[in-house]
């Protein structure tokens, strides 16, 4: 009897979400992660695949070159939403046009970037997860507790939303479908704008919204300032309050440091203008003050020019 092949997966980024999806994706699925840092996939390479802290090897390949990849039955990109376009447009041209794109990415303008370097008709899945791991070396992520994810169509059929979302189930990760991706988009902005650059400003865990008032005082207006924009685009919140939504996901995460903190602390360029920033922008084109999503992405962009002054 002829064995099955299995199905081919690529991820574009082999950070710490990149590493973690690949890691639980390996076991039924020949995954290829492509990373432009050649020291980083020398060492996965190397080692044969990837791991979780505490869990032994599961066999991956680990390529800088994009071409290794093109023959794909699936393509997650998990690069910081400042690189996607960048990542994703070697793929436009060289892949089956039926495979799906999946983006579980931090931010928005990811869906426009991927769609600006692959075309308007790609069958583009995308979702969010609060599946969340730390990067503690090449190929080796440290999980920060359990997470669901949420997939949605950006231009994908609804067999492709579904058999993306059996793919990550498959992979012991839990997985639903969304008629409309947006809520749960806006919602996860909102709590990562609310989040992240207050406590990578602060160089503290996420525990400071909740334990500081002032922390917390800027945290809560910040979420509600991006649950007044979501509302003047006619996005329905998965949630009917934006301030206790955070204050929950802080809680569960406490003693966790989000992706903007690790950036910062690492000198590196964070996603600001695609979290915070996103929210501005919204904010101008319906008329709606975020003078409290201002500042923070003031702030963290001042920062980050500090890197190189």
């Amino acid at each position: 009897m002829t064995k099955k092949a299995r199905t081919r997966v690529a991820i574009l980024g082999a950070g710490a979400m990149g590493t973690l999806f690949a890691y639980h994706l390996a076991e039924h699925n020949d995954v290829t992660l492509v990373d432009v840092r050649e020291d980083l996939v020398d060492a996965i390479a190397t080692r044969g695949g990837v791991r979780l802290d505490g869990a032994p090897l599961r066999l991956a390949q680990a390529t800088h070159d994009p071409t290794k990849a093109y023959a794909t039955n699936f393509l997650f990109v998990f690069v910081k939403a400042p690189n996607t376009l960048a990542a994703v447009r070697p793929f436009a041209g060289n892949l089956n046009p039926a495979t799906p794109i999946v983006s579980l990415q931090n931010g928005l303008g990811n869906e426009e970037a991927i769609k600006a370097a692959l075309g308007g008709a790609v069958p583009l899945v995308m979702g969010i997860t609060d599946v969340a791991g730390i990067a503690v070396g090449p190929g080796l992520s440290l999980p920060q507790g359990a997470g669901t994810t949420v997939v949605g169509s950006a231009g994908a059929s609804p067999e492709t939303v579904r058999a993306v979302a059996q793919l990550i189930g498959a992979a012991a990760l839990e997985c639903s479908t969304a008629y409309d991706i947006r809520p749960h988009q806006w919602g996860k902005l909102i709590a990562n704008a609310a989040i992240n650059p207050v406590s990578a400003l602060t160089e503290t865990s996420n525990g400071i919204i909740t334990d500081d008032p002032d922390a917390a005082e800027m945290a809560r207006a910040v979420a509600l300032e991006g649950a007044a924009v979501a509302r003047a685009m006619r996005v329905n919140l998965p949630f009917p309050d934006a301030w206790e939504y955070v204050r929950a996901i802080v809680a569960a995460t406490s003693h966790g440091r989000n992706s903007m903190t690790v950036d910062l602390a690492g000198r590196h360029k964070t996603e600001i203008d695609h979290v915070n920033g996103a929210i501005v922008a919204a904010g101008r084109r319906h008329g709606i003050p975020t003078p409290y999503n201002d500042a923070l992405l003031r702030l963290v962009r001042a920062k980050e020019r500090a890197f190189t002054s």
